[in-house]
């Protein structure tokens, strides 16, 4: 039998637990994912030592998001593509989807970096900017 205390939990295979990501403005972003992607948020934690405050959220089909903010860090400009982290994913669930979400958000003033389309590799997607400038991709 393994040694759960080894491996961090209870988890007997190996999957993603959560992404972190920090973000300039806690509450702005914490109601982009409720508002466009249907998270619920956990309530704010905040350590009063370090000025960190976050939020995890929750997403209905599973997997979770923490956003987020400490005073101090330094901005780097988010500018095209880069070594390290690219993007979320977020499955819509049909190719109406992506394409409702998508016109969603760029009718509300978010980028769109590329419009819906079949890629190479066979996925239906777009992909858009959450309020920090963070690709998001919305699959079907």
């Amino acid at each position: 039998m393994e040694d759960k205390s080894k491996t961090g939990g209870q988890c007997e295979i190996m999957r993603i637990s959560h992404t972190a990501v920090y973000v300039s403005d806690l509450e702005k972003t914490k109601a982009f994912y409720e508002r466009y992607f249907g998270a619920k948020s956990n309530n704010r934690y905040h350590n009063q030592k370090t000025g960190l405050e976050t939020y995890f959220l929750t997403f209905e089909c599973g997997g979770k998001l923490e956003v987020m903010s400490k005073p101090g860090l330094p901005v780097v400009p988010i500018d095209g593509e880069h070594l390290g982290y690219t993007h979320f994913a977020f499955c819509a669930g049909s190719e109406e989807s992506v394409n409702r979400l998508t016109d969603r958000l760029r009718d509300d003033g978010y980028a769109v970096f590329s419009e819906p389309r079949t890629t190479g590799d066979g996925y239906y997607e777009s992909c858009v900017s959450d309020p920090d400038g963070n690709r998001i991709e919305i699959v079907a």
